[in-house]
């Protein structure tokens, strides 16, 4: 998701929180002989882990080669490789950082970009044999960078090492916005669509081949993405349609695994805009002229022009505009389809979402059940506005209390949560009931804690969000204290300490034994698989008051689940016929 409310100016008028508080360094250097490559690569020690920084898996793909697949890079046998400091981002908009969903400034930006990070306990030799997890950022396909100091691996591997579980951690770069998300009949017939996600397959090639180097193990990976990197996981789940095998074991989404608007016009549009933006509307959009055209910029004009005619209003996907494609190769039919018929990997998948994903996505002057339909209707623009006033009746105004001093109605509350659910909730489960019918494991959390409140208020003096998109990553990653360095009224309590620890290890347990829950470990409670049979659907409550594990509806259901009426409403947004209006 593209963070498009009101919030958004106030945030990104901020200065950057002060530097990366995640780089104190001993001066001790490891080192890692890569038998198969005949190449060394040096990293460094810092906060009591090990790192090797900007180390590239993918050659320069500018000029010729942009759009393009990526090309494996191949270092030089005998050659040193300095992986020491941060690889460039990918091509987009040079920003300060955003509190609270970014913390890192993207300063450094190339389209030789397709490099990763890799963490590791220290002391980690080839022969550690470690469950590897390889996380994948979001930021709406349009921005995002493997340097982000939130989503650093510091916090995961020491907790991991903690747990008695150790893992390492990596982090990987891939094209972004129209660099990567290129569209046209001329780039199909290329094999040149979804140049992004074939970067991040490639890099889990990558670490197929290589992290045993590292002390990692290459049949116990773990894919892992937040928001359009949950997207990003959930199209490597339904890679090739499955016809070749996954370079992983299991999954976890965070915050999406798929998209509405993945098989409409917002990329295709927003490509007919850069186009014409830079001239190279001479011949058809689809032709070969136009992306030949395309790829004779320099990569500075490309990116402001697609920076100039980004679109982010509710009615452009909310932001979200640069998406996959079904291109009949990684992608051979639509996403519904793909998961209806089975055709994805059979994985162990764990699966969640926010409270409140998306209320700092939400129209803030909503009042009124007119306003509550006429922002569904823009943002789902092909579902009839019937099956709008059918979908909202699942949602009466008596389940949602308005804030008065945050000065937020209870139709705003009514707005977002029916929003959250379209994107963030039912369709994921939707995912999650096809993985679980093929005998796959699946977990489902609702994620109830937050400590992004505090930082909103402290920025821009609202209040009245809750749990917001990207809270849970403040405490999965390890990394919670990142932002309280005095730039504003923080508390982080002992409940969120304690939160911190209790969900990264449960992530890295996952990691290590396919359950986020472990007993005799300081993990999640009960965190048992979604279906069990007979019926029951489970979602465990993670942070929050009401900790634990609760069937969505029945004898047993905690009221903080049940009020969200998910059989319901999940029923309605995932029948044949609202799938084919929400267009994935």
């Amino acid at each position: 998701m593209k963070f498009t409310s009101t919030l958004k100016a106030a945030a990104l008028l901020t200065q950057s929180i002060g530097g990366n508080v995640l780089c104190s360094a001993t001066s001790s250097t490891p080192r890692v002989v890569d038998a198969s490559q005949g190449v060394t690569y040096e990293g460094l020690n810092r906060n009591g882990i090990e790192v090797f920084l900007g180390v590239p898996y993918g050659k320069d793909t500018s000029g010729a080669n942009r759009f393009k697949p990526p090309r494996p890079y191949t270092p030089a046998r005998g050659s040193v490789i300095n992986a020491k400091s941060y690889g460039p981002a990918c091509p987009q908009e040079i920003s300060d950082a955003a509190p609270p969903f970014a913390y890192t400034a993207v300063t450094d930006i190339s389209e030789d970009c397709l490099n990763l990070i890799i963490g590791r306990p220290k002391g980690t030799t080839s022969n550690s044999s470690l469950p590897v997890m390889v996380f994948i950022y979001g930021g709406g396909f349009f921005s995002g960078q493997n340097s982000e100091a939130i989503t650093s691996p510091d916090g995961l591997v020491l907790e991991s090492v903690a747990n008695g579980l150790p893992v390492i951690m990596v982090a990987i770069n891939y094209r972004l916005g129209i660099f990567g998300f290129a569209q046209s009949a001329a780039l199909k017939a290329q094999g040149s669509e979804n140049a992004g996600l074939r970067d991040q397959r490639l890099a889990l090639e990558w670490v197929q081949s290589h992290i045993d180097q590292f002390g990692g193990n290459p049949d116990k990976v773990t894919i892992f993405g937040q928001s359009s990197g949950g997207l990003a996981v959930g199209m490597q789940i339904m890679a090739y349609g499955a016809t070749k095998p996954v370079p992983f074991r299991q999954a976890i989404c965070e915050s999406q695994n798929n998209e509405p608007g993945i098989t409409a016009n917002f990329t295709i549009d927003a490509m007919q805009l850069v186009v014409d933006a830079v001239g190279c509307n001479t011949s058809s959009l689809h032709s070969a002229d136009t992306i030949a055209c395309l790829r004779g910029f320099d990569m500075e004009t490309l990116l402001d022009a697609s920076v100039s005619t980004y679109v982010g209003d509710i009615a452009h996907n909310a932001g979200d505009i640069w998406l996959p494609v079904v291109d009949g190769d990684f992608l051979p039919a639509a996403p519904s389809e793909l998961i209806r018929d089975g055709k994805f990997a059979n994985v162990t998948t764990m699966i969640g979402w926010c409270e409140d994903d998306l209320t700092a996505f939400t129209d803030t002057t909503i009042t009124t059940a007119g306003e509550v339909h006429d922002f569904i209707q823009a943002y789902i623009p092909t579902m009839t506005s019937a099956n709008v006033d059918r979908f909202l009746s699942l949602y009466p105004i008596s389940d949602f209390t308005a804030n008065e001093e945050a000065n937020l109605s209870s139709q705003f509350y009514r707005a977002a949560k029916a929003f959250r659910d379209i994107l963030m909730v039912c369709q994921p489960i939707f995912y999650a009931q096809n993985l679980a019918k093929r005998g796959n494991d699946v977990y489902l959390y609702n994620w109830n804690q937050t400590i992004s409140d505090q930082i909103i208020e402290g920025l821009v003096n609202e209040t009245g969000y809750g749990v917001i998109h990207t809270s849970d990553l403040e405490y999965v990653f390890g990394n919670i204290t990142l932002f309280d360095d005095g730039e504003y009224p923080l508390h982080i309590s002992a409940s969120d300490f304690a939160l911190s620890s209790r969900s990264s290890r449960s992530w890295s347990t996952f990691a290590s034994t396919g359950k986020p829950s472990l007993n005799g470990h300081n993990t999640f409670k009960g965190f048992t698989t979604a279906y069990p049979g007979n019926d029951v659907v489970n979602i465990f409550i993670a942070g929050g008051p009401y900790e634990g594990l609760s069937p969505i509806d029945g004898p047993g259901a905690k009221p903080v689940i049940e009020v969200q009426k998910f059989r319901e409403r999940c029923a309605f947004l995932n029948s044949d016929e609202i799938i084919e209006q929400l267009r994935y």
